[in-house]
């Protein structure tokens, strides 16, 4: 986990903190199986990661499908926000998000379900409407 938040994800934590008055929680810099989540909604499975310039390589675009893989096939749906829309529209981001929220489907508590009522085939969201930054 990385010690400080950057500048842009103070900016969305910021503003995702204040979802708790709409009944979600929000989690920041959360574990899960050996990752750290940006951003994380536990009861509603989003997930919320801020993408900086580096995440167009390559390399690292190919570790972020298969961790979004894998956190797929545990029922999680990641968002990803280019960080330069984070930075002039997040507005529009915010929006997108309470949108995902909204939609999902909430988990039942451990104990009154097996799982199976989640939606595992859902695909990873990239919501950008800017190029990323290089």
């Amino acid at each position: 986990m990385r010690g400080q938040m950057s500048d842009v994800e103070v900016i969305l934590w910021s503003r995702l903190k204040r979802l708790r008055e709409r009944g979600f929680h929000i989690r920041r810099q959360a574990p899960f199986m050996g990752y750290f989540l940006d951003f994380v909604c536990y009861a509603r499975r989003v997930v919320i990661e801020v993408d900086g310039g580096q995440h167009a390589d390559a390399v690292q675009a190919d570790h972020d499908r298969i961790r979004d893989a894998i956190l797929r096939r545990h029922g999680f749906r990641t968002l990803r926000y280019w960080a330069s829309d984070v930075r002039h529209d997040t507005d529009w981001v915010m929006d997108q998000i309470v949108l995902a929220l909204e939609a999902a489907m909430p988990v039942a508590r451990a104990g009154q379900a097996s799982g199976n009522e989640l939606d595992r085939g859902r695909p990873t969201l990239t919501a950008s409407r800017s190029v990323p930054p290089h």
